[in-house]
């Protein structure tokens, strides 16, 4: 007999059907013996139409006080999954976040798990119930309902795995696993059987959707063997992702292509080439919560230099209003920008011991004329940013030259 949490979001249990479909799935692995902890965010659109409501009341909602709205929309799911579990046969119990107790720090809507009480979930597993936990939300000191932000139930799920000791976390979605690309964007895209956490932490952040990035932290943080499985399908082995010095591990040297097209790129121009220049452009930015991804300085010449750096979409025209008065501080010639970008990236821990992946990509990139505006790496990971018009055609083109739709 096993432990194991099961998280199904937002589309899984987006209309009473689903849920009963849900109830199904997890009455079928209860008949198997297992013992089941079930996370479930609120239903689909849910969030969104609660947000809207506290806007119409309050156009900046208060953060407190929107947290305790945004709570609901789970609480309504977990009380009809237990409704829809006892309705065919299984025994269920409902918990919100502060019943379990979940506990948070004190920053709503955005609140990071301190801790967990597990007792009562036991208590309730040992009775022989499936516990059905809300997702997404928890339980300050002072006993303020909180939220963890959006993705937050994913690292719900997570945490509630980690304080149980559980033998699996299932995260159930709307696709099957995690695929080499986007399948929209490279039809004969391949389901992986396996992905090392760290690459599964590098494509969640450089724009794979598949999973919240704080919940992958999280699992690797506290090594939580994480399954993704599609709620649409019957049966299905997903993705695990595990552990890199695990047996049976795909040996692939690149195990995905990533794209994100949320980024923009801002150049400074005739920046005098001295000391702590690079401290006086990002310490404003960085001042006013804007976060920085690419980063180049180029080559000085005559004392002057071009710095350039990456920052996401919305934050754009933030960003551009802070470094106005910077540009006039340090004299700087002019800033030049755009958000017409894209950044692709290869993922893959083979990386670390073959050579020539990085010029292999640039070759196929330059074959196709898609110039490379900026370049970032790390031990298993290739970023380029290019014109966001060739993004499509990078990730194929890129996926083809590593043979990904080859099973390894």
């Amino acid at each position: 007999m096993s432990l194991i949490v099961q998280k199904y979001g937002g589309t899984s249990v987006g209309s009473a059907e689903r849920i009963k479909s849900v109830a199904r799935r997890v009455a079928h692995w209860k008949a198997r013996g297992h013992q089941l902890v079930v996370v479930v965010s609120a239903m689909a659109g849910e969030t969104n139409r609660l947000i809207a409501l506290a806007k119409d009341i309050q156009p900046t909602p208060d953060p407190r006080e929107l947290d305790v709205v945004l709570s609901t929309g789970e609480q309504v799911t977990i009380a009809l999954l237990s409704m829809a579990l006892k309705d065919v046969g299984v025994e269920a119990r409902s918990y919100t976040g502060a019943q379990v107790k979940i506990l948070t720090d004190s920053a709503y809507t955005k609140a990071r798990i301190l801790s967990i009480d597990e007792q009562k979930i036991r208590g309730a597993l040992d009775q022989g119930q499936v516990v059905v936990v809300a997702g997404f939300q928890g339980v300050d000191e002072a006993g303020n309902i909180t939220t963890l932000g959006r993705g937050g139930s994913d690292t719900t799920g997570v945490a509630i795995a980690a304080a149980l000791k559980a033998d699996e976390c299932q995260i159930y979605t709307d696709v099957d696993g995690v695929y080499t690309a986007d399948p929209r964007i490279v039809p004969d895209a391949r389901r992986l059987r396996t992905i090392t956490f760290e690459e599964m932490l590098e494509l969640a952040s450089l724009g794979s959707k598949v999973l919240q990035i704080r919940s992958v932290e999280f699992a690797g943080k506290y090594r939580v063997r994480l399954r993704v499985l599609s709620s649409f399908e019957e049966e299905g082995e997903g993705t695990l992702i595990t552990f890199e010095e695990d047996e049976n591990m795909e040996q692939a040297i690149i195990s995905g292509i990533a794209s994100n097209r949320d980024e923009a790129k801002i150049t400074i121009l005739g920046v005098p080439d001295r000391p702590g220049i690079a401290y006086q452009i990002l310490g404003p930015i960085g001042d006013a919560n804007i976060d920085v991804d690419m980063i180049v300085q180029n080559v000085g010449h005559d004392g002057m230099t071009d710095f350039s750096f990456t920052v996401h979409r919305t934050d754009y025209q933030k960003a551009l209003d802070v470094l106005a008065p910077v540009r006039a501080h340090i004299k700087a010639r002019e800033i030049v920008s755009g958000d017409k970008i894209a950044k692709v990236s290869i993922v893959g821990v083979g990386m670390r011991s073959h050579a020539g992946i990085a010029s292999t990509a640039f070759r196929a990139l330059a074959e196709e004329g898609i110039n490379i505006q900026m370049i970032s790496t790390s031990e298993i990971k290739v970023s380029v940013v290019i014109d966001e018009k060739y993004t499509e055609l990078a990730v194929r083109v890129l996926h083809k030259v590593f043979n990904l739709e080859q099973a390894v």
